[in-house]
């Protein structure tokens, strides 16, 4: 919030001091004038904000870290809810170096240098072997689109408070207790141009999900950079003997993070992909997240599962 100027004249320190106080606390610097009542009220508000967008079309660079190594590379994503992935993997000099594809059934892993292919089931040990985090295709798909996946809970399971911080603005704080001894912390934040909102009207962002069982953390996710992004456009033949595929959603300006952060404690991996460009709702072809078996390749089966 930005605060208008001050006068001072004919006030003492202490009055000025008083004055900057009531403003800051009142403002920015503490709870939303109206807040959210609970815990299943604010996943609503989370998930509203994006119920126009049905898939993402991404461009990106990847850095992680991985038992003292790292690697850089730039990527294409494609998603589609509830669980579709593709992610191309590209060269500096745009040669495509891998190639992920599951459609929520079939998993699949072009690898180009290895000459080797991989197939089994869309599960989160074969999809960490891109990630290195172990995520189901499902839970990789919400958090691109800066949704956070929820574990499995009743209402009495899940509580939420105002956490407010000095000098920053503050956040929501929910806590979900799932099966099997699990914890799920979601941190949200309303948009800066929502802060005076009710709270119904309030969209909110996801900034922070750490994910723990028996007391033992699996994961932690950070996202930044939340800004609205654009519906994709036709696809047009450039022959033009072919009609235009239309985007796969409607209309949608909804707030997408530019930054994500994957940490996973238990393989001492520190994943980032970091946006170049993102977009709603893109035109698909047919298949586009099942991959034919090209020539000359070993083709190996994955039986990992979760």
């Amino acid at each position: 919030m930005r605060l208008g100027p001050i006068p001072v004249a004919g006030y003492s320190k202490r009055c000025w001091a008083i004055g900057l106080s009531v403003a800051f606390f009142s403002g920015c610097g503490g709870a939303p004038i109206s807040r959210i009542p609970d815990a299943t009220k604010a996943l609503s508000q989370m998930r509203q904000a994006l119920t126009c967008s049905r898939g993402l079309q991404i461009e990106a660079k990847v850095d992680y870290f991985e038992k003292n190594r790292r690697v850089r590379g730039n990527v294409a994503v494609l998603s589609a809810i509830p669980d579709s992935i593709r992610i191309d993997v590209f060269s500096p000099f745009g040669l495509n170096l891998s190639t992920l594809t599951s459609d929520g059934n079939q998993f699949a892993l072009y690898q180009a240098q290895e000459r080797q292919y991989l197939m089994g089931s869309a599960s989160s040990c074969n999809l960490a072997r891109f990630t290195k985090v172990s995520l189901p295709p499902f839970v990789l798909v919400q958090f691109l689109r800066g949704e956070a996946p929820v574990l499995i809970h009743t209402p009495e399971q899940a509580s939420i408070v105002w956490d407010s911080s000095w000098l920053g603005t503050g956040h929501y704080t929910l806590e979900i207790r799932g099966k099997y001894e699990s914890l799920e912390k979601i941190s949200l934040v309303p948009a800066p141009e929502d802060w005076s909102l009710p709270w119904y009207q309030q969209r909110l962002r996801v900034e922070e999900v750490t994910v723990s069982q028996n007391g033992r953390e699996l994961y932690q996710v950070m996202l930044e950079g939340h800004a609205p992004a654009p519906t994709a456009l036709p696809r047009e033949d450039p022959d033009g003997l072919e009609p235009a595929i239309l985007p796969s959603g409607p209309q949608c300006r909804a707030e997408v993070p530019r930054r994500i952060r994957f940490i996973s404690a238990n393989s001492e991996t520190d994943f980032v992909l970091s946006y170049s460009s993102v977009q709603h709702n893109p035109p698909l072809l047919p298949s586009v997240f099942r991959q034919a078996i090209p020539g000359g390749v070993r083709v190996l089966h994955s039986e990992c599962s979760d």
